[in-house]
């Protein structure tokens, strides 16, 4: 679990980008990254690759100097049997320095099941059957990946919180989509790949949904800016 000394860095750089993101960002880039200027691939579903998600990856280009390419398909999950699946996009990716699998909420939404995060890996001889659940989807991408670009940086952003029902928002809702966060937090920590805890350090609650949200599932342009500063102070300096 991440110290509370790495969240309250997290936080004074959620501060900072969005108080930089209020004034001019283009004037502003954050050239002393790591990251700055790299290419970038985007895997996920709906969440991620919406027209309103324009709002927060602006920011990134912005403020980061990055280029972006989408492979996100909207109704897509990491199990294969959940759309146009993580995997497949993955399979179809070409080599970039950045990586980030952004996790929906359609494996959640669509009961697939969740499974150990050892589903897929040398842990169990990478069974194939182990690609139906969430778990072993992410793992597949991640090796995937890697034989794709051995040099590869692979970030992750969990789930968002979603307000269909209880169990998209509440952390605490037996069988909830935390638990489904959860396990992408430790297939991450497996494999030492840093995340973004969005379900957490989103800041959406049930007060401030019709702010941020355009229906249950889906962030609004305003959502996302706020979504992307966020994501900006991760992928200048991710934890």
């Amino acid at each position: 679990m991440k110290s509370i000394t790495n969240y309250l860095l997290i936080f004074c750089l959620l501060f900072s980008a969005d108080l930089l993101a209020q004034q001019n960002p283009a004037k502003n880039p954050i050239t002393h990254s790591l990251n700055y200027g790299k290419s970038i691939a985007v895997f996920g579903g709906s969440v991620s690759v919406i027209p309103a998600s324009d709002s927060a990856k602006i920011l990134w280009e912005e403020r980061l100097g990055m280029t972006i390419t989408n492979y996100g398909v909207p109704g897509a999950g990491f199990s294969s049997l959940q759309g146009k699946s993580l995997q497949q996009q993955v399979d179809e990716a070409g080599v970039f320095d950045i990586y980030i699998l952004w996790a929906s909420t359609n494996d959640y939404t669509n009961n697939r099941e969740n499974g150990s995060y050892t589903d897929y890996t040398t842990f169990d001889g990478f069974n194939p059957e182990k690609l139906k659940t969430q778990a072993g989807g992410i793992n597949y991408c991640i090796k995937k990946i890697y034989e794709l670009n051995p040099n590869a940086t692979i970030y992750f952003f969990t789930s968002s919180k979603a307000f269909m029902d209880r169990g998209g928002y509440d952390p605490l809702e037996p069988n909830g989509m935390v638990s489904y966060v959860n396990m992408q937090k430790k297939i991450c920590e497996l494999h030492g790949i840093p995340y973004l805890d969005q379900f957490t350090l989103g800041g959406y609650n049930s007060y401030n949904q019709s702010l941020y949200y355009r229906d249950p599932i889906h962030m609004n342009v305003e959502g996302y800016k706020k979504l992307g500063a966020l994501q900006v102070a991760f992928l200048a300096f991710p934890q």
